[in-house]
């Protein structure tokens, strides 16, 4: 290999806080790389992990003179950027951002461009293409035009979690043991994991020279849509859908359908409806000739759809909504990833003021369950624990360990400590029987004043349509159940002496005082 080959390239990525690009960025940066993010709002950048070491420059690609300093001394430019969801329009905005980036990358001596685009179906004539495919390609044709050898990879459905294509596949079968849907869901297409797609991006920056062209990147299996659902199913041990394809649902009706069932925005899903008309699937593999397959191979869809879903089916999703979220791989969600993504998520957030120490308040936070009791309600928790020992589940029966400490792993009623943080954090997994997942945080916090604040967050979910139904069906209880909760933690913080444990028995409805009421 070159010296030229060993070195550290400088790249430059566009779109680094959407889906790809936000992943694509520690890629290479592992891989040993220099990068400079070119983005309209740099501060957005602020929440991932890799923030501190890139560097950032502010600018549109739409514009010239902002684009052309970030071009400067960049050996690879990414164009992760396009118009999808802008309204009409949008192919004469990806057409003039198309040629401003060739032309400052040309103009700058930069050696190579990777543009990531969408896979078009074979014989089929560009105007019956839906807009948003048109686009993408018309945008590959102008920066293989540009002068700079160019890298244009054509990709069909992503998968991984956060991406739009992924995140439509999983609210349509979560919440729809059946359905009436387009025709489309039977078209053949070629998914592709996003560790794929990444791997390949990182790899085409050192291509030769000489190579200039598209290539057609896919996942090992030809799937449709109905395929994929009915495998995300089984993956998620759901029933298995009962699916029904109609003609008469437009792809205009199809984006207000799945707007209806999903939270993905219909000016999202709609180009994408309009894409899954025809069928897409790689023509050829040519890619292979400069970033080989690894030794495993690629990714199929089934263990792609597992890695989307580990944080989830492992329990441990209460950490991608946490500030102290680290993802450690392609697969997991980002903290920048849009509200719509990552599934279903239902949370209970209640805080109140303190008057006592920090110290106090974690006693009695460390204290909580067994012969404490959850301060809130003691019958509204027996009857929920009678409950789920009927229908097998392990009930209350259980206490704690220790009645004034806590570990994590320890068992605590129908509740496993998940995460101890001393004096700060008590995170609890619920393990009675639900149709989903849930978690109960209890945090020692402080305001702006430096008081002591106590924080509570339930967090649920659901598991299919069955999962939804309990949330809501539970919904009117949190507030007296919760608001309670967070009332007499308090009331018992600010009576426990310095230096006290909580007695036996505080878990229940504490006495009244002036100022304060409890339910």
């Amino acid at each position: 290999m070159s010296e030229a080959n060993e070195r550290p390239l400088r790249c430059l990525v566009t779109g680094a806080g959407g889906y790809v690009g936000g992943r694509l960025v520690p890629e290479l940066l592992d891989a040993g790389h220099e990068v400079r993010c070119l983005v309209r709002t740099p501060e957005k950048l602020r929440d991932h992990p890799w923030a501190g070491r890139v560097a950032t420059v502010r600018g549109d690609v739409t514009d010239a003179e902002q684009v052309r300093p970030a071009m400067q001394d960049v050996d690879v430019a990414y164009y992760l950027v396009h118009a999808l969801g802008s309204g009409a329009g949008f192919e004469a905005t990806d057409r003039h951002a198309a040629q401003v980036f060739g032309a400052e990358a040309r103009r700058a001596g930069v050696r190579r461009i990777v543009y990531l685009g969408g896979l078009t179906p074979q014989g089929v004539p560009e105007e019956e293409l839906s807009p948003h495919l048109r686009s993408r390609s018309e945008v590959g044709r102008i920066l293989l035009a540009s002068g700079v050898p160019t890298a244009v990879l054509r990709a069909a459905v992503v998968i991984g979690s956060g991406s739009a294509s992924f995140e439509m596949l999983r609210y349509l079968t979560e919440r729809l043991p059946a359905m009436v849907t387009p025709t489309w869901v039977r078209t053949p297409l070629q998914p592709i994991a996003v560790r794929d797609v990444l791997r390949y991006l990182v790899g085409c920056a050192r291509l030769p020279a000489e190579v200039n062209r598209s290539f057609d990147v896919g996942g090992p299996d030809v799937l449709s849509y109905l395929d994929m659902m009915q495998r995300y199913a089984e993956a998620t041990g759901l029933p298995r859908r009962v699916i029904v394809p109609v003609p008469v649902l437009t792809p205009r009706l199809s984006s207000h359908w799945v707007g209806l069932v999903t939270p993905v925005p219909a000016q999202i899903a709609r180009p994408l409806a309009e894409s899954l008309r025809h069928e897409v699937v790689c023509r050829e593999n040519d890619i292979a000739e400069y970033v080989p397959d690894p030794p495993d191979g690629r990714l199929g869809f089934d263990r792609a759809l597992r890695l989307a879903l580990q944080r989830i089916q492992d329990a441990e999703v209460a950490t991608r909504w946490s500030s102290a979220s680290v993802p450690g791989a392609p697969s997991d969600p980002l903290p920048t990833d849009p509200d719509w993504a990552g599934g279903s998520l239902y949370t209970d957030r209640r805080a109140r003021r303190v008057d006592a120490s920090p110290k106090q308040l974690w006693r009695v936070i460390e204290g909580i369950g067994g012969d404490t009791g959850w301060y809130s309600f003691p019958l509204a928790w027996a009857v929920r624990g009678r409950l789920d020992r009927l229908l097998g589940g392990v009930g209350l029966r259980r206490g704690r360990r220790d009645p004034h400490r806590l570990r994590v792993g320890d068992s605590l009623d129908f509740w496993r400590v998940e995460e101890v943080e001393p004096g700060r954090l008590l995170r609890l997994r619920a393990e009675m029987r639900l149709p989903g997942l849930a978690w109960l945080e209890l945090r020692v916090a402080h305001d702006r004043q430096g008081r002591t604040v106590y924080a509570q967050r339930a967090v649920f979910h659901p598991h299919g349509l069955a999962g939804h139904a309990y949330w809501w069906s539970v919904a009117p209880f949190h507030g007296p159940v919760f608001g309670s909760m967070v009332r007499n933690i308090a009331r018992a913080a600010e009576l426990s002496p310095p230096g006290a444990a909580p007695a036996p028995g505080a878990g229940g409805p504490l006495p009244a005082r002036r100022g304060a009421s409890h339910r």
